[in-house]
């Protein structure tokens, strides 16, 4: 905080006028209010703790395609709980069960919603630093399942399904950065989407009698990628924006929930057929701790 300080000519007198004079009047100084503490944050994940999530979300994309509209939309839920397994090297360990998961997608061939049958009670051991870096989700990528005829695994979800931590010492309004790579393959189509956040800590909250911590984060991103499809090369760009915010728990050091909403504007260039196709997609979605132990 800055001070301003103003002098005026006949202050600056009388101050000459009791100096010469050996007296001094002194003001004293208001005591200073003690600086804001700096918090840790860090995932804590003994052995045996079991963390149960509940993610839902809802994504709407409209193509243009030859004049005319296809809108597509698709809904998800799914419930699935972190088991940890306790320290590899200085990492955590965890062991992911999905419980339940739903898949709704709505699109011009009418509904096109995957079986996820086998993909329910499924698990596989994931790696994660204390900062929140999802540093191995391989195990992920053999949970497979077919949409409109190409196949897709779970891998992308957990990417990204930590928020990232500071890795230093906060106060509130302090802000610091983090990104994410996301690989999406589906057929013979590979898309790439790169994430950057700019998190800030907005303050602390009580939820469900837990102290957390309050970050909003502003995401920007690129997507890139190339395929085929019906024998035409495709080749896709653009770019995304939206705005999370997500809850901490600071002194247990686990994740309790997030908002997040994203709008993304992507062109598809079909060189066979020397058009380009702009895409639009919108996307809100939900995550919550629903049960510990």
């Amino acid at each position: 905080m800055k001070k301003s300080i103003l002098n005026s000519g006949p202050a600056l007198a009388a101050a000459v006028l009791i100096l010469a004079a050996g007296t001094v009047l002194a003001t004293p100084a208001a005591p200073k209010a003690p600086a804001a503490a700096a918090t840790v944050l860090e995932y804590k994940m003994p052995a045996g703790r079991s963390l149960t999530y509940q993610s839902k979300s809802e994504e709407s994309q409209i193509m243009e395609v030859m004049g005319q509209s296809m809108d597509t939309s698709t809904t998800s839920t799914s419930t699935f709980a972190f088991q940890s397994k306790g320290l590899k090297d200085k990492n955590l360990l965890l062991g992911v069960t999905i419980s339940d998961i739903a898949v709704s997608v709505t699109g011009p061939q009418g509904d096109m919603s995957p079986d996820m049958a086998s993909v329910k009670g499924k698990s596989f051991d994931m790696v994660l630093s204390p900062l929140g870096s999802e540093v191995d989700v391989t195990g992920a990528e053999a949970i497979s399942y077919a949409i409109a005829g190409e196949s897709r695994n779970l891998s992308s979800g957990f990417k990204s399904f930590f928020p990232d931590l500071p890795g230093k010492p906060v106060k509130i309004g302090d802000t610091w950065p983090s990104t994410t790579a996301i690989e999406e393959k589906t057929g013979q189509m590979i898309i790439k989407i790169d994430l950057q956040y700019v998190h800030t800590l907005e303050g602390f909250e009580t939820v469900d009698g837990v102290e957390c911590a309050r970050v909003a984060a502003q995401v920007t991103g690129t997507i890139s990628g190339s395929g085929n499809q019906g024998g035409m090369d495709l080749t896709f760009a653009g770019t995304s924006k939206g705005k999370d915010i997500w809850f901490f728990a600071v002194k247990e050091g686990y994740f309790v929930k997030a908002t997040s909403e994203a709008t993304t504007e992507m062109s598809i260039d079909v060189a066979a057929a020397g058009m380009t196709i702009p895409v639009n997609q919108t996307s809100k979605s939900e995550v919550k701790l629903t049960g510990k132990q």
